[in-house]
């Protein structure tokens, strides 16, 4: 599901050197990190980090590799319950997410016009235009029979 990490692990031959701005680029969890890197030493790839300074070549590169890789899971976890737990308060406190709700009045009476406009020879995207809809937007209510 990553694409610039497909192209590097298919281009990546013995004897280059990847080199990344911090470990935790090479993967979204720690197994991730640490399997990419296995990966890449096993075919003779090397791995630098230029901020966190880290040679997986090394017994105390890989333990720093081990430490930092788990320090920014961690971290992605941290985030993901802040947001999680923001969300809830927003919920909590009346904060409504998605689209607004739409008036069917209002929506019957665009449709209508866009239908009209149609039988006077408009495209459906020109058509829908006129009411600030796109054609898919048109599409859709119309197909519902505009009981949205």
């Amino acid at each position: 599901s990553r694409p610039g990490m497909k192209r590097l692990l298919e281009y990546a031959e013995s004897g280059d050197t990847v080199v990344v701005w911090r470990v935790d680029r090479l993967g979204r969890s720690l197994i991730d990190v640490l399997n990419t890197v296995n990966l890449l030493r096993d075919r003779g790839v090397a791995v630098k980090s230029i901020s966190d300074g880290i040679d997986p070549a090394t017994s105390t590169g890989r333990l720093m590799l081990n430490m930092l890789a788990t320090l920014a899971e961690y971290e992605r976890e941290l985030i993901t319950e802040r947001v999680n737990a923001g969300i809830a308060a927003a919920k909590q406190s009346g904060t409504r997410f998605g689209r607004p709700p739409t008036d069917p009045v209002e929506t019957a009476e665009k449709l209508r016009v866009v239908q009209d406009a149609r039988a006077r020879g408009r495209t459906a995207t020109e058509a829908a235009k006129l009411v600030g809809w796109s054609r898919a937007t048109f599409y859709r209510h119309q197909s519902t029979g505009s009981q949205m």
